[in-house]
């Protein structure tokens, strides 16, 4: 009995934890959204009404909860894929040598993952200055007139996808190295005794056993862009005229600077589902490639 129990006692910690910060909050905001909570229910409790769904019908009238919903959608499908190919990639050159030099490159792309936010985004603010900054400086070198990196709608969604992309790739750099390091050495000394060049056994041999690395890098970067809010909030605040607002943005104004919390909790539910949903279907095309 007591040799049964004791994977559930390592468990419990983790379990606690994931229900009192995960959990919990979920269904404390699934009961918020269904009310008209704001700043007033810290006066009284009695200033709470119970509204239904009418948070959730007001949410999707909103024509601006929409143009976050679709910023994030289109920041997502350009971020995901740049990130996963530019980290793989990266992976596999760095792991071509085990010099000390490449040693120290791994450390070197692996700061902007452990450098604050706030810090990168001032220094980033400061390239894309559209008087001073760096990068018009260089282009004025060619004769190219100043480019508003962030005052253009569209720029402004580039640029803040650019630095969220290179902030990205830095863990992920360091989860494809440690998946390299269990490629069987045996199936690429094979190859090579078979003919078989660089470029080949990368795609035959070292992407295919990397499949899972890259699910699960897909996996978390995905919902990693469907929250993303760090750098559009330091950089743009979600401008210019919201070009750059995600969801997670969104529910941030609507709930800490409108004190709208009931709306804002319903948004967040509609996030929440979105994001459960699309883990869901990787889950399940994992599993169908797993079968086939």
């Amino acid at each position: 009995m007591r040799n049964r129990l004791v994977p559930y006692f390592f468990v419990t910690p983790a379990m606690l934890l994931l229900i009192t910060f995960g959990i919990l909050p979920i269904a404390v905001a699934a009961v918020i959204s269904t009310t008209n909570m704001n700043i007033s229910a810290f006066a009284s409790w009695n200033n709470v009404d119970f509204v239904g769904l009418d948070n959730y019908a007001k949410l999707f009238a909103d024509s601006d909860f929409w143009q976050a919903l679709g910023n994030t959608g289109l920041f997502a499908v350009v971020g995901v894929p740049a990130i996963v190919i530019l980290s793989l990639g990266t992976a596999l050159l760095l792991n071509r040598s085990q010099s000390w030099f490449f040693r120290s490159l791994r450390a070197f792309y692996f700061l902007p993952a452990i450098t604050a936010i706030v810090a990168i985004s001032l220094v980033w603010s400061y390239l894309y200055n559209t008087q001073f900054g760096l990068l018009n400086y260089l282009f004025s070198l060619v004769g190219v007139p100043p480019v508003q990196w962030l005052s253009d709608p569209w720029l402004a969604k580039f640029s803040v996808a650019l630095v969220a992309v290179w902030r990205g790739t830095g863990l992920n750099i360091i989860i494809f190295l440690a998946a390299l390091q269990g490629v069987p050495k045996e199936y690429l000394e094979a190859a090579s005794l078979d003919g078989a060049g660089e470029w080949r056994k990368t795609v035959s041999i070292t992407v295919p056993l990397l499949r899972f690395a890259i699910f699960f890098v897909s996996v978390t970067t995905t919902i990693a862009w469907l929250q993303f809010f760090d750098e559009p909030f330091v950089l743009t605040d979600g401008g210019p005229l919201g070009a750059t607002t995600s969801v997670s943005i969104f529910l941030y104004k609507e709930g800490f600077r409108l004190n709208q919390f009931g709306y804002a909790s319903a948004g967040s539910i509609v996030l929440f589902v979105i994001i459960a949903a699309i883990t869901l279907v990787q889950l399940r095309l994992r599993r169908a490639d797993d079968e086939y």
